[in-house]
C-alpha cells in the first residue's frame, strides 16, 4: 500500500482501482473541461499571510452548517453513482462522515437508497433533490426523507437540462452500461471491484427503480430519467418544494448574485455557490471567483456555502476567508471511497482536517470563527 498524504495520492490509486467509466464520470467536466479546471486552479492563484510568534495551542476548526454542529466547514456534497465507486459506497461515505463528525448529503441518482443510508447510520443526513416531471414522485421521494429522518433537503437548481460530457459518451456510461468490448477488457482489470460488486445487490438507482412508477429495472429507468428532468423549474416550484418538505432547504447551484437574492427571498436555509463541479455550463466562473460577490450581496441574510474545486484543507480555510460559512467535497470524497473504501473516506476527511487546521494556525489564528480575508494577501484572491 503506497504512502498515503494528500488528495491526489487518493485520486491516482482510486483510477487505478475503479472502471474507467466510472472513474471518469467522477473526473471530468463538460464540453472543454475549462471550468471545471478553473474550479480547482484558481484556488492556488490566491495566496496566504503567514504569521509567526503567535500562540497556536488549543486550535479548533468547529463550526454549524444550518445549525448541525461539524468538526470543520465541510460537508459530503452528493455525488451520483457513488455505489459505482465501491460497492455500497453511500452507506461507506455515510458511516465515514458520521464517525469524522460532518454531514453527508444523498444524491437522487444513488445506487444506495434513503432507506438503506437511514439503516446504517444514526446520524440524521441530508438529501439532495432533484426536479422531475412527476410530482407525484417527488411527493413520495420527500415523504421518505422525512420518514428516515433527513434533517435537510438540498435542492439541486443546475440541471434542468443536462450538459454533455464527453467522457461519458466515449466509455458508453448510459443506464444500463454498454457492454463495450473497451468496458469488458477494462472490467477485467479491477478484480478488487468487481468482487465487491459481486457482494451486493446494490446496481441499480436505489431511490428511484420499485419506487417511481412504471420503473422496474435500468432499462424503463433510462427512458424515464429522460422525460424527466424539468426544464420548466421556476422559483414558484422551489416554494412548492419548501411547503411539501417544511424543513432547512439549502439551494444549490446559485452562480449569480440575482439568483442569490432570489433564493433569499424564497425563504431558504443556506445556498450553495455551485457550477456542479464544470459538469454544466462549460466557460462559467470558477465557484471560488464567483464566491465573494454572492457573499457581498446577501451573506448577512443566508447562509453561504460554496462547492468545487475543493482537494485540500487550504483551499477549505481560502473559501472560508472569502465569506463560505461551509464547503462540499464531491471529488475528494469519491477519490477517498474509489481507493479504500470508507477508510479512504476517512483518510481524505483527515488530511483536509489536518491541512486546515495546520494552515490556520500558520496563518496566525486558533479558532476559525475569527478568520477573515486578513489571512490572505491583497491582490491574490477574487473580490465583489
Amino acid at each position: 500500500m503506497p504512502v498515503i498524504t494528500n488528495i491526489e495520492d487518493l485520486r491516482v490509486l482510486a483510477e487505478k482501482r475503479v472502471p474507467r467509466m466510472f472513474y471518469d464520470y467522477a473526473d471530468s467536466g463538460s464540453w472543454t473541461e475549462g471550468t471545471y479546471r478553473a474550479n480547482e486552479s484558481d484556488f492556488h492563484k490566491i495566496k496566504l499571510r503567514q504569521r509567526v510568534a503567535v500562540n497556536m495551542e488549543n486550535r479548533t476548526t468547529a463550526t454549524k452548517m444550518v445549525g448541525i454542529d461539524t468538526k470543520m466547514p465541510v460537508c459530503i456534497a452528493p455525488v451520483g453513482l457513488t455505489g459505482m465507486q465501491h460497492a455500497d459506497g453511500e452507506m461507506h461515505a455515510a458511516m465515514a462522515a458520521k464517525k469524522f463528525g460532518i454531514p453527508f448529503t444523498l444524491s437522487t441518482m444513488s445506487i444506495c437508497s434513503i432507506e438503506d443510508i437511514a439503516a446504517h447510520t444514526q446520524a440524521p443526513f441530508w438529501f439532495q433533490l432533484y426536479m422531475m416531471r412527476d410530482r407525484d414522485a417527488m411527493v413520495r421521494m420527500i415523504d421518505r426523507c422525512k420518514a428516515a429522518n433527513v434533517s435537510a433537503l438540498v435542492l439541486t437548481l443546475d440541471l434542468q437540462v443536462i450538459g454533455q460530457r464527453h467522457k461519458d459518451l466515449k466509455n458508453g456510461l448510459t443506464a444500463p452500461p454498454r457492454p463495450t468490448i473497451a468496458n469488458i477488457i477494462n472490467l477485467m482489470t479491477k478484480p478488487r471491484w468487481c468482487l465487491g460488486m459481486a457482494g451486493t445487490k446494490r446496481h441499480t438507482f436505489g431511490n428511484l427503480v420499485g419506487h417511481v412508477k412504471a420503473v422496474t429495472n435500468m432499462k424503463s429507468l433510462a427512458s424515464w430519467t429522460n422525460e424527466q428532468f424539468d426544464p420548466t423549474l421556476n422559483w414558484e416550484d422551489i416554494a412548492w418544494v419548501k411547503k411539501q418538505w417544511g424543513g432547512k432547504l439549502i439551494l444549490k447551484g446559485i452562480m449569480d448574485v440575482e439568483d442569490a437574492k432570489l433564493a433569499v427571498a424564497s425563504g431558504a436555509d443556506a445556498i450553495v455557490v455551485s457550477n456542479h463541479g464544470g459538469r454544466q455550463l462549460d466557460g462559467a466562473p470558477s465557484s471560488i471567483e464567483a464566491l465573494p460577490a454572492i457573499v457581498a450581496a446577501v451573506g448577512s441574510q443566508i447562509e453561504v456555502w460554496m462547492d468545487g474545486g475543493i482537494r485540500s484543507g487550504q483551499d477549505v480555510l481560502k473559501a472560508w476567508a472569502l465569506g463560505a460559512k461551509g464547503v462540499m467535497i464531491g471529488r475528494a470524497m469519491v477519490y477517498g471511497l474509489g481507493a479504500m473504501g470508507e477508510e479512504g473516506v476517512t483518510k481524505a476527511l483527515q488530511i483536509i482536517h489536518k491541512e486546515l487546521d495546520v494552515t490556520m494556525a500558520f496563518c496566525g489564528h486558533t479558532n476559525i470563527q475569527n478568520v477573515g480575508t486578513n489571512i490572505l494577501l491583497p491582490g491574490t484572491f477574487p473580490t465583489a
